[in-house]
Parts: structure tokens; sequence; C-alpha cells
């Protein structure tokens, strides 16, 4: 089975329009998973992590319903059949 990745509207334009990337490699964490995705669109990930491979902070992941940050982030172990959703924090008074 496929791990798909979820990209919210910002991304779309960096993954040739798609909204929704399927990885039918082997994943067995978020960070296998997002350096499969930066393989095949690489402007996508430079936009998620930051150059030490640590996930930007307006960045959140979720495996399901969870954030990888109360989780084990990029170690997070996925499933296969797994969804990982990206969101960009939103912020404002």
């Amino acid at each position: 089975m496929a791990i798909s990745i979820v990209l919210p509207r910002a991304l779309h334009q960096y993954a040739r329009g798609s909204n929704v990337v399927s990885l039918d490699e082997p994943c067995p964490t978020v960070a296998d998973a997002l350096a499969s995705l930066g393989a095949r669109l690489p402007a996508v990930t430079d936009r998620l992590l930051t150059e030490q491979g640590e996930l930007r902070p307006h960045v959140n992941v979720f495996v399901g319903t969870e954030s990888v940050r109360f989780l084990d982030g990029l170690e997070t172990e996925l499933a296969d059949g797994s969804t990982l959703t990206i969101v960009p924090a939103v912020s404002g008074g």
C-alpha cells in the first residue's frame, strides 16, 4: 500500500499542481517519506525542512490525526496506507 501526503494549497505550485502525493516505495518513518517526497519534488521539502533537516517551525505534520511533534517527530513510524497531512501553522491576534 502507498503512503499518501496531503499538501496545503500553498505548496500545490511546487508539486506540479497536486494536492496529494502517493509514495509507493517503503517509507518506515516520516523522515523517509519526506526524503522520498524530496527526491520527487525538492521544492516542496525545501519549504518543509530546514537546512539541518528539521521541520520548520511554521510547518505541522500529522500522521492520521496526531501531530508528529507529540509523537516521535520525524522518526515517527508509518504503517502501510498511512496518510501524512502537511498543515501550515496559523497565528494571529
